[in-house]
């Protein structure tokens, strides 16, 4: 189902019903960015660790979790006794890279217009 913003109600209820769905998956301060440390391939949890540098391990175990509940990333065993874990993104994961650079894109121009702004 496609969905246009400038259709009459009913089109703006389910507009703003698939944008609620979207941000339960990815709301939150480190979603999208561990999404985006995945883009390049599966990687372990020290690596996304590494990769995003301010964040707990607590808070990575947690939003890992959330992200895999949802059906944004899967967690392989890359060992046989499984201590060694690897994170991907699913089919549906991958669909975010358009979402993410898009974002990326619009908060560099939104920064640049604010640093205008506020000069």
């Amino acid at each position: 189902m496609e969905i246009e913003p400038e259709n009459h109600d009913l089109c703006k209820k389910a507009f703003v019903l698939a944008i609620r769905d979207a941000l339960a998956v990815v709301s939150g301060k480190w979603k999208l960015a561990i999404v985006c440390t995945l883009l390049s391939g599966p990687k372990g949890f020290a690596d996304i660790e590494r990769l995003l540098a301010t964040i707990s391990p607590r808070m990575l175990s947690r939003e890992l979790r959330e992200l895999e509940v949802n059906g944004t990333i899967t967690r392989h065993k890359s060992e046989p006794d499984g201590k060694n874990r690897k994170y991907a993104l699913t089919s549906s994961g991958k669909k975010l890279e358009k979402v993410v650079f898009i974002l990326a894109a619009w908060g560099a121009e939104h920064r640049a217009e604010s640093a205008n702004t506020h000069q």
